[in-house]
């Protein structure tokens, strides 16, 4: 599970990237007002990398009081 949650951590990041460079190249090439609205989909994907990087932080936490009990 641990190598699924890094892998995944990565996933959103690349979509990112890779999003935002197409549609900026897409506005720069067309009609910008055409491909604005895709900007949204590298803005979820950045906040999902967050939300998945601070879930498995609380999960190693919680894991490591765990197993101090």
């Amino acid at each position: 599970m641990e190598l699924y949650n890094k892998v995944m951590l990565k996933v959103w990041l690349v979509i990112a990237i890779v999003v935002f460079a197409f549609t900026t190249y897409k506005c720069i090439v067309e009609d910008y007002r055409q491909w604005v609205f895709m900007y949204v989909i590298p803005v979820v994907a950045i906040f999902m990398w967050f939300v998945k990087r601070w879930m498995m932080r609380r999960m190693e936490k919680h894991v490591e009081e765990m197993n101090k009990k």
